[in-house]
């Protein structure tokens, strides 16, 4: 018997840079199945706007973690990490290879690398930062995170609320930055893994997306967008 380890193709790349169709290709290959890592595709309120996969896209392959959550469900990175794990166990019992496409990084590296360990923080340092981005603006709380932790403050989309908001409260609540906690080992993965990133020249990519934008007003972009602004507060849409 083998001792060779099953292999997770992760294939990742820019939006609309034709990620979808190489999975399902290599799907089809390897008569494997497909994990997505595209956090926001696995709400089924939000289908048009996280450009979900066709129907005839997904009668093509096995696809999991699609449109199989509800914006009213918390549902974490650590909650991923761990069923997709469960799965990808499940699958290699059968198959030596399986597929995962990337679209959200954080998700991709939490199943191939595991997650940081951040304590647990009480929900008050969370609404107090909440409270002060909406008082003051975030450009409060950006200036705080470049003071506290420099090292987190150059990697982080700084205009991204949720990510400075998450920093913040690790920090006011124990005192030390949130690069600190970041993993400095790779977790043990009982599979190899191997990546496949895609490219094109910027105005192919700028071209693709364009042309999916026209796609998803056509498919009624703006009606979902109104459908979910009232429950904008949810984490699934920070």
């Amino acid at each position: 018997m083998s001792s060779k380890k099953p292999l997770l193709i992760c294939v990742v790349g820019a939006t609309a840079i034709g990620k979808t169709s190489l999975a399902i290709k290599l799907a089809q290959a390897f008569s494997t199945e497909i994990i997505s890592a595209d956090s926001r595709q696995f709400f089924k309120e939000m289908s048009v706007g996280t450009a979900v996969p066709s129907k005839e896209e997904l009668s093509t392959a096995p696809h999991h973690f699609i449109q199989n959550r509800s914006i009213f469900e918390e549902y974490s990175v650590g909650d991923f990490e761990r069923d997709a794990l469960a799965l990808l166990k499940v699958f290699f019992e059968k198959n030596n290879i399986v597929i995962m496409v990337g679209g959200s990084g954080l998700y991709v590296d939490a199943v191939v690398k595991g997650l940081d360990n951040f304590p647990e923080v009480p929900v008050s340092f969370r609404e107090g930062l909440n409270t002060e981005l909406a008082e003051k603006g975030i450009e409060v709380l950006q200036n705080e995170l470049k003071k506290v932790d420099p090292v987190y403050f150059e990697k982080v989309d700084i205009y991204n609320p949720h990510r400075l908001v998450r920093a913040l409260e690790i920090y006011r609540a124990t005192g030390k930055p949130y690069s600190s906690f970041l993993k400095k080992e790779t977790a043990e993965r009982d599979f190899d893994t191997v990546f496949i990133g895609l490219t094109a020249e910027r105005e192919t990519i700028y071209s693709r997306i364009n042309f999916r934008v026209d796609k998803m007003i056509e498919d009624g972009l703006i009606k979902e967008a109104k459908s979910l602004f009232k429950h904008k507060e949810k984490n699934a849409l920070q």
